[in-house]
């Protein structure tokens, strides 16, 4: 098994991404960081136990172990903008989202090194994998796994609804997709949103081709929706609900796709 990740792989064309769980920082970068930065305070905490029924559905996961201040998988290995004009946290993050250093001092950070070691590994086996499902099935579903805090003052205004989808306006998913998905969530008990502040990072945008077969959806889940925010516990009571509207969701994915 990978030390940078882990994978399973599924007998259905659906493939659940999970970047930002992984809390592994190796020793030769976290002895130059902040107790903020040790903190990994920008995780998105239990998102691979949320997802762990994915093999129950016949699905592919893929989980990075490293947390995403050593890198972050879901932007470009260029760190080309993802929303110009917006404030970005960047390819190997100096600060958190709340704006605290993420060093004890400045630093020069090799990232090429870090896209060779950490950031490579996890896209060559995420391509790997859709190739291969797309050839199995003809077509392949890829939702990338995501959560943050419910407020974040740096990044945006007030609190997030609580299932922020992202299909790039359209351009990752086919439409008849995403509206199958939207319909199930808001007919939930949750509030919703689809390319609203987040319209799918690097993962969502760099892969999904509807028109060849390759769909790809995001979900930002705030972070109320399934654990205690303040004290960062899971809470099973609320993930139970949420997982039931999970599947729910991925239901209607994978049906509207069958279609």
């Amino acid at each position: 098994m990978s030390k940078i990740f882990s994978f399973r792989a599924g007998k259905t064309p659906l493939l659940i991404s999970v970047p930002h769980d992984g809390w592994q920082i190796p020793t030769d970068i976290v002895q130059y960081m902040s107790n903020a930065g040790r903190s990994i305070p920008d995780t998105d905490w239990h998102v691979a136990q949320l997802y762990d029924f994915a093999s129950q559905r016949g699905a592919s996961m893929l989980v990075a172990h490293y947390s995403r201040y050593v890198v972050d998988l879901n932007r470009p290995a260029d760190d080309a903008a993802l929303y110009p004009g917006q404030l970005a946290t960047g390819l190997c993050p100096l600060q958190t989202f709340a704006g605290r250093d993420i060093y004890l001092d400045p630093i020069e950070i090799d990232q090429a090194a870090r896209v060779d070691m950490y950031w490579r590994p996890y896209h060559e086996q995420l391509a790997q994998s859709l190739a291969e499902l797309r050839e199995r099935h003809g077509y392949v579903l890829l939702w990338d796994a995501h959560s943050i805090a419910s407020r974040v003052p740096k990044l945006f205004d007030g609190e997030l609804p609580a299932l922020n989808f992202g299909s790039w306006d359209g351009r990752s998913c086919d439409a008849a997709l995403a509206t199958a998905v939207m319909s199930v969530a808001e007919q939930s008990d949750y509030d919703a949103v689809l390319n609203g502040r987040f319209k799918g990072g690097y993962t969502t945008r760099h892969y999904g081709d509807p028109g060849n077969g390759v769909h790809a959806l995001q979900l930002e889940l705030a972070q109320r929706t399934y654990m205690h925010e303040v004290t960062l516990d899971y809470d099973r009571d609320k993930a139970a609900k949420l997982r039931a509207t999970l599947n729910a969701m991925l239901d209607a994915y994978e049906e509207a796709a069958r279609r």
